[in-house]
């Protein structure tokens, strides 16, 4: 299939895929997901779904904001 059409869509990643990408279990992904801790999700019929960008974003909002001080979001 040619992807040219899909130029200037964001990249998507299932839920295993960001699971080891994060080195977390996918049930702690869904855990997230119920506190509202995570990534935001894209629902694509039964399957869930994350962009890139938007694991982008949820990262920076994790990081420390000094070595050893907890993140300042998120």
């Amino acid at each position: 299939m040619s992807t040219h059409h899909l130029e200037g869509l964001d990249q998507l990643i299932s839920i295993d895929e960001l699971s080891d990408y994060l080195g977390v279990p996918v049930k702690t992904i869904y855990d997230w997901r119920l506190t509202g801790h995570g990534p935001c999700a894209i629902r694509v019929g039964r399957h869930l779904k994350y962009a890139i960008p938007d694991v982008r974003e949820w990262l920076a909002t994790q990081r420390e904001s000094a070595p050893g001080r907890a993140a300042s979001g998120g």
